[in-house]
């Protein structure tokens, strides 16, 4: 089977053809930053993450660019706020954005090749401005230039919404210089208090829509195969950048494969900051073991809306402790990865990661089944590979053992639980069999599991 994409703009399944095999591009809604992500804002680097690192392995080669919004009202304030330079905020946040996508294992082939920041491409951003106003379809007024909507006949055909009834809910309070009341903002002026450029209609900054268009055009081309996104920018911002690029490329499509993961919902609202129902990324990962956020991420299909909850994270790391428990089972087999082709038909059906699990799953209650060393080795490299596709079961088995203890703050630490474990053994050795019961019941209200081997006393998470 090849590799088929649910694809917005058509609200079909289609099967995926780049335009250029050897060069398949990809784009991806980044974050603004002026403020620590929440764990909604994961999803999309996530799951798109793992559809990168599907088309490397499928085709020739991979251009993948996510953005960073580096000038922004919302970064403004925050410096005002402040009294700092953007810099110091945009820094701030870019960095920690990176630091929690990559403790969410969003590196390697699930990264971006590129992370292109708005403040970089003000030039382009000017070029591909003058090109929509020479072609008329975007004018200046008052120190401002926005796009003219109705010059673009295509306008709502991705989100499809009518245009009349787009113009209509726009009506109110709309600014003065403008010809209708759906344009939108290309560039607009700064005061001496803001940030801003050079630029023939004045000093000022670029509207948030046209900074993807350039940066996608610069680092992509004028097509690009895929753009990917959060469902909540279909409107208005991923209409708008198909507006104002077909209209600067001559007609030209933007992207061929529109993709769009849907929600997280947290207290049974969409999680967002205007709600005040987040979970920032920056402390989940302090807080739980981030494979098992990413495990939760992966959990429902990237198109439907995900209830987040600390029971999904606490179910995650159950999971996860069975599958590395198998692993830890297999320690003495040697195997090599191999992705299994079910793992891969699972994918190829629009990113079916829940599918995908569901598979991870068979694959390790046959290898606890299995009886041979063959079996065994066939089975571990195949729940190796699967592991590998979906960024997950890479660590040794002992490590994330460990470490599910330790992040999810229980009151022991792992260097405790070895010395009390050290005790017990010694307290059996001595016969003293009361008191190494007493250690095994201490530990398991603590919510740690012994199992006694061939290896030793092992231990783990419940």
């Amino acid at each position: 089977m090849s590799l088929h994409l649910y694809n917005s703009l058509s609200r079909q399944t289609e099967a995926f053809v780049p335009s250029n095999p050897d060069r398949v591009t990809l784009y991806v809604c980044g974050p603004t930053v002026y403020n620590y992500v929440h764990i909604g804002n994961a999803r999309g680097p996530v799951v798109f993450g793992v559809l990168a690192a599907l088309l490397r392995r499928r085709f020739g080669g991979l251009r993948y660019a996510r953005n960073i919004t580096d000038v922004d009202d919302k970064i403004n304030a925050a410096a005002k706020e402040l009294g700092t330079p953007i810099t110091t905020i945009t820094d701030k946040y870019a960095a920690a954005y990176r630091e929690d996508m990559a403790a969410l294992g969003v590196s390697g082939d699930f990264a971006p090749d590129i992370e292109p920041e708005a403040t970089a491409h003000i030039t382009q951003i000017i070029a591909m401005i003058e090109r929509l106003i020479a072609e008329g379809h975007a004018y200046a007024a008052e120190g401002h230039v926005l796009f003219a909507v109705q010059s673009f006949a295509g306008y709502g055909r991705l989100s499809r919404r009518d245009p009349e009834e787009m113009l209509a809910g726009a009506r109110v309070e709309v600014a003065p210089y403008k010809r209708d009341a759906g344009d939108f903002v290309l560039w607009k002026p700064s005061s001496d208090d803001l940030p801003g450029w050079d630029s023939p209609w004045g000093r000022g900054r670029p509207g948030w829509h046209i900074e993807c268009s350039a940066m996608a055009e610069a680092h992509l081309g004028a097509t690009i195969d895929i753009h990917a996104g959060g469902v909540d920018l279909q409107f208005p911002h991923h209409e708008n950048e198909v507006a104002q690029s077909e209209c600067a490329h001559g007609g030209a499509p933007f992207a061929r494969w529109w993709l769009h993961n849907g929600m997280l919902n947290f207290g049974g609202a969409k999680m967002a900051k205007s709600v005040g129902n987040i979970q920032r990324v920056h402390d989940l990962v302090r807080q739980y073991p981030p494979e098992a956020l990413r495990y939760a991420l992966l959990s429902a299909h990237y198109r439907q809306p995900l209830e987040w909850s600390d029971g999904l994270i606490e179910q995650s790391i159950q999971t996860l402790n069975r599958l590395y428990r198998t692993l830890r089972e297999l320690s003495d087999i040697d195997a090599t990865a191999t992705i299994p082709a079910s793992i891969e038909a699972a994918l190829d059906d629009d990113l079916n990661t829940p599918a995908a699990l569901a598979e991870i799953a068979r694959i390790a209650a046959e290898a606890r089944k299995a009886a041979s060393p063959q079996a065994k080795a066939t089975l571990k490299a195949q729940l190796l590979g699967a592991g590998r596709v979906l960024g997950l079961l890479q660590q040794e088995p002992s490590a994330w053992l460990q470490d599910a203890v330790k992040n999810d703050g229980d009151a022991f630490d792992p260097t405790r639980i070895e010395a009390l474990i050290s005790e017990r053994t010694a307290a059996k050795k001595a016969r003293d069999f009361a008191h190494a019961d007493a250690i095994r019941a201490e530990l398991a209200q603590a919510g740690i599991v012994l199992e006694d081997g061939p290896q030793g006393t092992l231990w783990t998470r419940k």
